[in-house]
């Protein structure tokens, strides 16, 4: 039969077909576990810059070289490298001096670069000159560095000290211990608070947090030897401080040391037994200290103002209430034109604004407005007198740049492109941002954006790291929440390879608590990579943020009040509902995770609806909210005192005979967080009750594993899920 050139082109084509096809590469918890050993080249990349005023720079990946960046075309042009500014400063062969890597530019129009040896010195980039030097303080528990006095304040043996500019060390206290804390975070690092060292703007003063923690008990922790350490053989005391919720706290004080005469006064605030010190900071002249003050019911906040001399109380100038609870999370910040008038934060009007207050106490506006919330103050255009924030304002889950003015309230978005989640960084007059931003088919883009005119010049573009890879399908979406009104914002990961005609074992993710949120517009809907793992053996996974996750406004965050976990089940009951209308959902295969919050959510499903979730695993789980800290517990529940039922309805001590499905619960046997009484107590009251958890500890570990461990762990928790649910 005579071929013709349409047989030939089919047999050319099938031909083709039968061609080997280069295979996807699969992941491994190698890959995806940020303790993986292939994990670092599998985040999207990105570059590391700065500003010298407004001057962009660029360093390399090993700061050992900076380059100058045009904020408009993007050109670079070579500042220095490491080796250039030693053979000028002629250290080439001097190793205690020879600069290791650099830092930053902390004065603008001055060509000072911060750079690392075995201390820290401050180096003239034109001469190689070593300007500054402080040798280095060793194993510190605490350190701050002032730029403009070049005083550094440390806490080391347990004990406060300061180092001059000129490099005279002072001794501010010697009866430091584990029990009488100084210059470190109090409060278990609540309310903002992410330090005790507070230095005014000229470095001339020092406020501090002094925390006396003798009265808390002390939660017996141990150290279980090493493996390979031969000189210990048993087990260690290793106790924590940690005040539960009802019970005797700490004591905090906040001292002011004059730098010039080593005095040291304490603001007398009076009896600190019943008040939480936080978001300490100073006025433009630094002669006063601003601090909010909460009681310990936190439904109601004071600033107040102290004389920094004298340490005597001034006045309150503010003051906010609120039924369930108030929660500063912000210091006060000064307009840089006027020393009279600062922003200060708020959820008054229901969501997280920005107010214009002056130093009277007297409201000058409301700076910002609307349902949204304002997620970070990044800085001023003082020129323009503009304020430049992060925020909300498009989505719920995205994050955006916007520039405020503040003579009008006028906002205006300044970032590149508007979709994704956006971080910024602002140059020194406010003139240009670096935005820093991730959409969810958008692994990384860096651009820097004018914030007068909105135009912008993209830096840089990432290339997928995922490129080769089998990689599933992400969603995003909405459902009503259990009030029937409420949107609440899921992520799916489809299996990979998706057939509609099949039906998935399913896992629903969840934490679910306040302060955190799962679902927002970055890469892959912010999926964890551990749902990718899980999506490329064949599950689907659900993740939904319920009321009382965070961004969502007061009402949002506070539904869960005195009922932590109630409102919470509800929400996620619906998800479960929509999961029930697709088809290729196999509802009857249905399992749970979380950690800590996610861990007492997991539980909590697994045993109020023990038909609905076959397999769960929970880690570090809260089981008792009144073996939780003082902080967080009484905002959320009261006291257990005050609030008997709540925490009755809400403890899984009695839940323990619901309990059908198989659930493994993980711990760290160091869990300084939610401590391992908590599992513990949970484990007597199945073996009482006649139900059959499974349990996992690491010794040496603490609320979350760290390095290596972490993909063990993974590994555990995928295991679970193949044994009983796959």
């Amino acid at each position: 039969m005579k071929m013709t050139r349409r047989h030939g082109l089919a047999l050319l084509f099938m031909a083709l077909l039968m061609l080997p096809v280069a295979a996807q590469q699969q992941f491994t918890l190698e890959d995806l576990n940020f303790g993986g050993t292939n994990y670092r080249n599998m985040i999207p990349k990105s570059i590391s810059l700065a500003w010298w005023g407004d001057q962009l720079v660029r360093f390399s990946s090993h700061r050992d070289s900076c380059w100058t960046v045009n904020p408009t075309t993007g050109k670079e042009k070579l500042l220095f490298t490491v080796d250039q500014l030693d053979k000028k400063g002629g250290r080439i062969q001097d190793d205690a001096q020879r600069i290791s890597m650099v830092e930053s530019f902390p004065y603008s129009g001055k060509p000072l670069v911060m750079a690392h040896n075995k201390g820290r010195m401050l180096v003239n980039i034109k001469t190689g000159k070593v300007e500054w030097s402080q040798p280095s303080l060793g194993t510190t528990q605490a350190e701050e560095w002032n730029a403009t006095s070049r005083a550094t304040a440390y806490v080391k043996d347990d004990n406060l000290y300061v180092i001059d500019g000129a490099g005279n060390t002072r001794q501010v206290t010697s009866d430091g211990s584990r029990e009488l804390v100084y210059g470190q975070s109090v409060h278990r690092n609540e309310f903002g608070i992410e330090g005790g060292l507070f230095w005014n703007p000229q470095g001339t003063r020092l406020a501090f947090y002094r925390m006396d923690q003798s009265m808390v008990s002390d939660y017996p922790l141990i150290n279980v030897p090493e493996l390979d350490d031969s000189t210990q053989v048993i087990a260690t005391p290793a106790p924590e401080k940690y005040p539960m919720a009802g019970q005797t706290s700490h004591l905090v004080w906040v001292g002011v040391l004059d730098v010039a005469t080593g005095d040291t006064v304490y603001l007398k605030a009076g009896d600190p037994t019943d008040r939480y010190f936080s978001n300490i900071s100073w006025s433009p002249d630094g002669d006063i200290v601003y601090v909010m003050e909460g009681n310990r019911d936190q439904n109601i906040v004071d600033l107040v103002a102290y004389d920094a001399v004298t340490g005597t109380r001034i006045k309150s100038i503010y003051h906010e209430e609120h039924p369930k609870y108030v929660e500063p999370q912000h210091p006060i910040t000064f307009l840089p034109w006027d020393k009279n008038q600062f922003l200060l934060w708020s959820e008054r009007d229901g969501y997280n604004h920005l107010y214009i207050l002056d130093t009277a106490g007297k409201q000058v506006k409301q700076l910002t407005s609307g349902n949204w919330v304002v997620m970070d103050l990044l800085g001023f255009d003082t020129a323009r007198k503009a304020v430049i924030i992060s925020a909300n304002a498009e989505s719920a889950i995205q994050q955006n740049l916007y520039r405020v003015d503040v003579a009008t309230g006028k906002m205006t978005r300044v970032d590149e492109g508007g979709k994704g989640w956006h971080a910024g960084r602002l140059s020194a007059s406010g003139r240009f941002l670096i935005d820093n931003y991730q959409e969810p088919d958008v692994p990384r883009n860096i651009a820097v954006v004018d914030t007068r005119t909105g135009k912008s010049m993209r830096c840089f573009t990432a290339p997928d790291p995922w490129a080769g890879y089998t990689v599933p399908e992400y969603r995003c979406g909405t459902i009503k929440a259990a009030d029937d009104s409420t949107d609440l914002y899921y992520r799916m990961v489809m299996p990979v390879d998706f057939d509609p005609t099949k039906k998935y074992p399913t896992v629903v993710y969840v934490y679910g608590g306040p302060h955190a949120h799962n679902v927002d517009a970055r890469w892959h809907y912010s999926s964890r990579s551990w749902e990718t793992y899980m999506a490329q053996r064949g599950y689907l996974l659900f993740i939904l943020d319920n009321r009382g996750s965070e961004n969502r406004g007061r009402d949002f965050e506070q539904a869960t009040f005195r009922q932590l976990g109630q409102v919470e089940m509800q929400d996620q009951m619906r998800g479960v509902d929509f999961l029930r209308t697709l088809n290729y959902v196999d509802t009857a295969r249905l399992g749970v995770h979380g950690w800590s919050f996610g861990g007492f959510m997991t539980i909590s499903l697994m045993t109020n609806y023990p038909e609905v979730f076959k397999v769960g695993v929970a880690g570090g789980p809260v089981i008792d909210w009144k073996w939780y800290e003082v902080m967080y517990g009484e905002r959320y529940m009261d006291t257990p005192q005050t609030n008997p039922d709540g925490y009755a309805r809400t403890s899984l001590l009695n839940k323990a005979a619901d309990l059908k499905g198989r659930l493994q619960i993980i711990i760290g046997l160091n869990d300084p967080t939610v401590v391992p009484q908590h599992a513990y107590s949970f484990l007597k009251a199945c073996i009482a009750a006649g139900t059959q958890p499974d349990f996992y500890v690491y010794p040496g570990q603490g609320h979350n594993m760290r390095g290596h461990q972490s993909v063990h762990l993974h590994e555990r928790i995928t295991r679970y899920f193949d044994d009983y649910l796959k």
